[in-house]
């Protein structure tokens, strides 16, 4: 049995400003092309399909298009959880008419699955709260998920009815174990899918994106991987944006990344889907696979305007954070030459030398004996973690003292 592993779409999420739906749009279409080519019997996406609560209606509309798309005319199941990004409500509300297109729903941790058919094609054949079995009509044996879509620590322990002194993680470790003693044994393949901040018990600390809705909370909210189930082969797992195969469990727990690059601090990352390849009884074998769309974000440093403009010349199908050293603040005319040479600048960030000429403390303490001018630098200094202002600015505030100057008079 071939299972795709994706997670973390952030539909209608933007980088600042700058929209990436054109983008989100082009990798889902990759997503779609390669379920088709490594013929996936059925599809796992594992949380955070929205960027927020209240997602753009392009979004929305993408969103079912892809799943529809994805399950192949209802003959590819399509499991489709909610994350920390996504309201529960608007993930389970379309979900009797999404079963008729063989796409499932788990927006809340109490949903209860129950039995039903996709018309000639596939059959729920139990199911219970966190827990499905497919049967797929070219295989002889069932699929079953153990599927516990995002809630926090609080919502977690509240749904699975816990005492509020007992660890998530124990919470968690029960109520798997449980079920899969009750329904996974070695004649059908076991998985389990999840939106949480997962590690191994010792391992290094995991570092959520930037500008992700943070998880990890001290160390109250980490679940960790003993306690998933001796009888998963294999935990798909959402949140973290970068591939990784986290360990500490007999059978793979991988996070499949996020479709693009969503941060500069994934500048570095490829861009992942995962085939799962699983039999009953025995050890999974999966592949990642890179995805190619999407533009790639780029951190540079540059030390010189020119030098900059040419890269952003040569350099236009990317989005950038450009850092620009400078002995003085950027000026308004070489501002507007960085952004004429480049359409995706997200961020500038001028950075200080702080090798200028600095105003001694006898200089400070005897300010009458100053200038106007070097009163106004030392000011603009201290405001500014020691950043000279550029000649721009000084001519602008000569002419401001000019012109109070001859009113005063």
């Amino acid at each position: 049995m071939r299972i795709l592993h994706t997670a973390d779409w952030h539909l209608g999420k933007r980088l600042d400003y700058f929209s990436r739906f054109e983008e989100q749009v082009a990798v889902l279409n990759e997503i779609c092309t390669i379920a088709d080519r490594e013929k996936a019997d059925v599809v796992l996406v594992a949380g955070d399909l929205y960027d927020n609560f209240n997602p753009p209606t392009e979004a929305i509309e993408l969103l079912y298009k892809t799943l529809k798309r994805l399950t192949n005319n209802g003959k590819r199941p399509v499991i489709a959880i909610a994350g920390n990004h996504d309201s529960p409500d608007r993930i389970d509300s379309p979900d009797v008419l999404a079963r008729e297109n063989g796409i499932l729903f788990a927006g809340k941790p109490t949903l209860e699955f129950s039995a039903f058919t996709v018309e000639n094609n596939f059959a729920v054949t139990k199911g219970e709260k966190g827990f499905l079995e497919i049967q797929l009509p070219h295989y002889s044996y069932p699929l079953r998920l153990l599927i516990t879509p995002f809630a926090n620590e609080h919502r977690l322990k509240e749904y699975l009815g816990e005492n509020e002194q007992i660890g998530l993680n124990e919470v968690l470790s029960k109520n798997w174990q449980e079920l899969a003693d009750k329904y996974c044994d070695e004649k059908g393949v076991n998985l389990l899918t999840t939106h949480l901040y997962m590690n191994k018990r010792g391992g290094p600390v995991l570092e959520e994106p930037e500008g992700e809705k943070p998880l990890r909370i001290g160390f109250a909210d980490i679940v960790y991987t003993d306690a998933i189930p001796r009888q998963i082969q294999y935990t798909a797992l959402g949140h973290l944006h970068r591939y990784q195969e986290i360990g500490g469990h007999n059978a793979p727990v991988v996070y499949s990344s996020s479709p693009l690059q969503y941060s500069f601090s994934e500048a570095d990352q490829e861009k992942k889907v995962v085939i799962i390849e699983a039999v009953p009884g025995q050890e999974v074998s999966y592949s990642p696979i890179a995805l190619t769309q999407g533009k790639p974000l780029i951190r540079k440093k540059m030390y010189d305007i020119n030098t900059a403009v040419s890269w952003l010349e040569n350099n236009p199908d990317c989005l950038v954070e450009l850092t620009l050293v400078t002995d003085t603040s950027i000026s308004q005319n070489d501002k507007k030459r960085i952004e004429k040479a480049h359409s995706g600048i997200i961020y500038i960030i001028p950075e200080v030398l702080g090798n200028s000429v600095r105003i001694t403390d006898s200089e400070l303490s005897s300010r009458r004996n100053k200038s106007i001018d070097e009163n106004f630098i030392t000011y603009y200094k201290n405001r500014n973690n020691d950043q000279l202002p550029s000649e721009d600015l000084l001519k602008i505030f000569k002419e401001v003292l000019g012109n109070q100057t001859d009113k005063d008079t």
